[in-house]
C-alpha cells in the first residue's frame, strides 16, 4: 500500500463512520457564512494570490510529513503564521491532519486568529462534512486531491465548496488529472511535483504539466521548491504562485526564506 493509498483509506473510513447529521452540520456552515460574511469577502484566496506583481506564496503551517518523520513537532503555530505574514506571505496552508502530518484543527484555528491572510485547511477531503467543517473552522479554501477522488465526487465537493463561499484548489500530479480538474470548473490549479505514491519529487513536473493550465486558471506549484532558484523556474513557466511548507519551516531565518521567495513575475 502506498503513502495515499493509506491516508485516503485513513479518511474514507473516518468519513464512513461519521454520524453527525448532515443538514444540521451545512446548517451551522451556512450560519458562519453569516455571521463571517464581512471576513469571508475580505481574505478571499484567489484574489490573495494575484494582487501583486511578483510570485506569490501560500506558506505552510507543517510539523510533520510520512515520508521525512518531524520537522518540527513543536512549532508554534501562531508565531509562525506571523513569521509568514512578516515576510510578505500571500496566504498561509495549515494541514489539519493529525496522524500522518501532525496537523489539527486547533492549529488552524491558532493561524486564523494571528494573522489576517487567507487561509487554506489542507487535508485529504473526502466527503461533503469535510468541507462543512472546513467552513465552520474559519478556512478560506479548501484543497481537492484529483487522484484520491472519483469525477463525481470531485464535481459534488467542488462544488459544496463553491456553495460555501470557499476558494478550491485542485491539485494534481499530471496532463490526465488537469483535465479532471478543468472538467469540474476548477480556476484554482495546484500542480504537486511530489509523488503522493512514493513521496519523492520531480522538480520538472511543474514546468510539464503547467503548460496544460490554460489561460484564466491560476497556477500553483507545490512541492519541492527550496529557493529562490526554484521560485523564478516556477514563475517563468506561468505560475502565480508557489506552495512551500518545509522549506520555509527549516529555515533559520524565515522572513528572509520567504521574502527571496518572491521573485518578480515576468512581465
Amino acid at each position: 500500500m502506498t503513502y495515499l493509498d493509506e491516508i485516503i483509506a485513513y479518511h474514507r473510513a473516518r468519513a464512513e463512520i461519521d454520524e453527525r447529521d448532515l443538514d444540521t452540520l451545512r446548517a451551522r456552515a451556512v450560519a458562519s457564512i453569516s455571521v463571517d460574511s464581512t471576513e469571508t469577502r475580505r481574505r478571499g484566496f484567489v484574489n490573495a494570490l494575484c494582487r501583486r506583481s511578483t510570485l506569490a506564496v501560500i506558506a505552510e503551517v507543517k510539523r510533520r510529513s510520512p515520508s521525512k518523520g518531524d520537522i518540527d513537532s513543536v512549532l508554534d503555530p501562531r508565531q509562525l503564521a506571523a513569521e509568514y505574514a512578516q515576510g510578505g506571505a500571500s496566504c498561509v496552508s495549515v494541514l489539519t491532519d493529525e496522524p500522518h502530518f501532525g496537523g489539527s484543527t486547533a492549529d488552524l484555528l491558532a493561524v486564523r486568529s494571528a494573522i489576517d491572510l487567507p487561509v487554506l485547511r489542507k487535508d485529504f477531503t473526502v466527503s461533503v462534512r469535510d468541507v462543512y467543517d472546513a467552513r465552520i473552522m474559519g478556512a478560506d479554501a479548501v484543497l481537492l486531491i484529483v487522484a484520491a477522488l472519483s469525477d463525481g465526487e470531485l464535481a459534488t465537493l467542488h462544488a459544496t465548496a463553491q456553495d460555501m463561499f470557499l476558494d478550491v484548489l485542485v491539485e494534481v500530479h499530471d496532463e490526465n488529472e488537469m483535465h479532471r480538474a478543468l472538467a469540474v470548473g476548477a480556476t484554482l490549479i495546484g500542480v504537486n511535483q511530489r509523488d503522493l505514491h512514493t513521496f519523492a519529487v520531480d522538480g520538472n513536473r511543474a514546468v510539464r504539466v503547467g503548460q496544460a493550465i490554460p489561460p484564466g486558471v491560476v497556477a500553483v506549484a507545490e512541492s519541492g521548491i527550496t529557493g529562490p532558484e526554484d521560485a523564478r523556474r516556477c514563475a517563468d513557466a506561468g505560475f502565480r504562485a508557489v506552495l512551500v511548507g518545509e522549506y520555509l519551516v527549516r529555515s533559520t531565518d524565515r522572513i528572509k526564506a520567504l521574502a527571496d521567495l518572491q521573485v518578480v513575475l515576468p512581465s
